[in-house]
């Protein structure tokens, strides 16, 4: 029986993802959920009190995941400029992975407390790596560069996601060079 409601669990989980990947927050509802899983409205409220305990979920099963992603790019760099590189691209290369634009989309969104926390938390990781080679690059203000950093991958992460008129191979290597010589290009 335990099997059984881990697989409803992970069925109800994947069909959140879809939903927030194709119509953001506003298309993660209760009977959206139903509708995907075939199970009654009723079932979805036995494993999850509201929609941002299905959020919560998804964060703390989904952003280590990607976060692991990003940080094993990185440690296979050889050099802080590589790093660097390498945590630019692995973001980007993620964009059209379900699970990313659910992070995207639940990012983007109203959450309560707990869920902002955990995301704070998992992204606060993310940066955690980052500042380490700018610091390395030399930078006066290495937390303050990898904010800002952040703000060239969210930007081109957008980008992407919106169909700009560039591909998004064009778009990488803008926020690659944007990240390693700035605006000099």
């Amino acid at each position: 029986m335990a099997e059984h409601r881990s697989m409803q669990r992970a069925a109800l989980l994947d069909a959140a993802r879809s939903l927030l990947s194709e119509g953001g927050t506003e298309a993660l509802t209760f009977p959206a959920l139903a509708e995907r899983t075939g199970l009654a409205r009723s079932s979805v409220y036995e494993y999850f009190r509201s929609r941002a305990a299905v959020v919560e979920e998804l964060c703390e099963v989904d952003f280590p995941v990607w976060a692991t992603e990003v940080s094993d790019a990185m440690q296979r760099a050889e050099t802080s400029e590589a790093k660097v590189e390498a945590y630019v691209r692995q973001q980007l290369a993620l964009v059209g992975d379900r699970r990313h634009r659910a992070v995207v989309a639940i990012s983007a969104s109203e959450l309560d407390a707990g869920a902002r926390e955990k995301i704070r938390a998992a992204h606060g990781g993310l940066v955690a790596m980052i500042v380490e080679a700018l610091g390395e690059l030399g930078h006066a203000e290495p937390r303050l560069a990898a904010m800002l950093l952040q703000g060239v991958v969210d930007a081109a992460v957008r980008r992407i996601e919106l169909g700009a008129a560039e591909d998004p191979t064009s778009i990488t290597d803008a926020a690659v060079a944007m990240a390693l010589r700035g605006v000099r290009g």
